[in-house]
């Protein structure tokens, strides 16, 4: 099979008869043999009874329509795990499904794979018809700190329409809220020729936006926690360590000072202030707990990851 089309959707009845005609049309002009998943994200509308209309009346034998339902809202990243999972063509093309992404595009993304040599193509909605002020600013920020944390110089990380390689999606876990950063995944997993395409962004026809503008809050909350993973995740005793034992000994030489201040006064007659009195003994005293702590923190740290089943998990390319 030559591609499959991961399409999650969340309350989408609306556009999903059009979206699906759109996509059999571009295949068949294309002669591709391809899947299209729907990935229902535990949708309150009519959306899963569409998919199944969908499905039961295709009649494109190089075609298949294929459905999966939540039981309830679990979120993109949770449906693009299941869609990643399901998936059998050798290439997979993700998109939303308000009809803000051409199918069009396809028969490009597909090139750019298969030609090209890319393991990943990010679509880049250089124009876009989002609101100038709660998306569209926020949007050029957040992908220009995620450009600087994580290396990877692409203009809209968080674009729905992408084309990967088939082992990329069976080699990388999309979790918690994560699929904003399915490029940094696919580099930290090792499939580093990652590209970009401009892509057509169209108006929303039917319905309203699910996404918030807390989303730009917790996708910083979760850039920090990726770029952690993936510098101390195998490792957390580099960073606790290092900073408990920095933190105490910066403490314990406060301490020394301290002391050794009280001892020059009282050696020299002068009156000085008592040492439990002292603010900087209770700071330096609580620098060296905490120092302490993220010593021990680490040290635990260590000890879940030396007993985890996945401790001697690595991608392997190929044998021979």
């Amino acid at each position: 099979m030559d591609i499959s089309i991961i399409v999650p959707l969340y309350n989408e009845a609306e556009s999903l008869p059009k979206l699906y005609e759109w996509i059999a049309r571009v295949m068949k002009e294309n002669k591709f043999s391809y899947e299209v998943i729907f990935v229902n994200d535990g949708s309150n509308d009519n959306s899963w009874e569409v998919i199944t209309s969908l499905q039961a009346h295709n009649t494109d034998k190089n075609a298949s329509v294929r459905g999966i339902c939540f039981r309830r809202n679990y979120g993109k990243s949770a449906a693009l795990y299941c869609g990643f999972k399901a998936a059998q063509g050798d290439v997979v093309i993700t998109m939303d499904a308000d009809l803000q992404d051409s199918p069009d595009e396809i028969p490009e993304l597909y090139r750019m794979i298969t030609e090209d040599g890319f393991d990943l193509v990010s679509g880049w909605k250089q124009k876009r018809y989002d609101n100038a002020l709660t998306k569209n600013l926020p949007s050029k920020l957040f992908n220009a700190t995620a450009r600087k944390v994580t290396g990877i110089q692409l203009h809209d990380m968080n674009c729905g329409l992408k084309a990967y390689r088939k082992d990329v999606v069976k080699n990388i876990e999309v979790f918690s809220e994560m699929h904003r950063y399915i490029p940094y995944l696919a580099k930290n997993a090792g499939f580093t020729k990652i590209g970009e395409k401009v892509v057509q962004h169209r108006k929303r026809e039917f319905g309203t936006s699910k996404f918030g503008i807390n989303r730009f809050v917790n996708g910083y909350l979760d850039l920090m926690t990726l770029w952690f993973l993936n510098k101390f995740g195998k490792q957390p005793m580099h960073f606790f360590g290092l900073v408990g034992s920095l933190m105490f000994f910066i403490g314990f030489i406060a301490v020394l000072v301290v002391g050794g201040m009280k001892l020059y006064a009282l050696s020299h007659g002068v009156q000085a202030m008592l040492v439990g009195v002292n603010p900087y003994f209770h700071i330096a005293i609580l620098m060296m707990i905490l120092g302490c702590m993220l010593f021990l923190a680490g040290f635990l740290a260590e000890l879940v990851i030396r007993n985890s089943p996945s401790r001697n998990d690595y991608l392997i390319k190929e044998e021979i």
